[in-house]
């Protein structure tokens, strides 16, 4: 998989909401298409996008074959302190594309 990519503030006051923009590159095959062959395409997507903050599961996302190509995903996220949300996508095939951003509050 691509490297992902991921907006997150560097920086907020304890208790505020910020957004958090995630995207990662992938052709997301639903399985349900055809090569010039007339085989079918197998399926090639990732299942499930999650990001935890210090260790405490922040959003959890489920995808099915309907998701478009290079799925891109925007949540508000509340801070109650200082640490690290880590992000992870997991592929049909078992591969894992993870990155780690650090939110400092002041």
């Amino acid at each position: 998989m691509a490297k992902p990519r991921v907006k997150v503030p560097k920086s907020a006051t304890a208790g505020e909401v910020v957004t958090i923009k995630a995207l990662i590159n992938h052709a997301m095959e639903s399985g349900q298409r055809k090569d010039k062959s007339g085989n079918k395409i197998p399926r090639k997507i990732i299942n499930t996008f999650s990001a935890a903050f210090n260790g405490t599961e922040v959003i959890m996302v489920n995808l099915e074959p309907a998701i478009s190509t290079n799925p891109y995903f925007q949540f508000s996220f509340k801070v109650p302190a200082s640490g690290d949300l880590a992000f992870k996508w997991v592929d049909d095939d078992g591969s894992v594309s993870e990155i780690t951003k650090t939110i400092t509050v002041a």
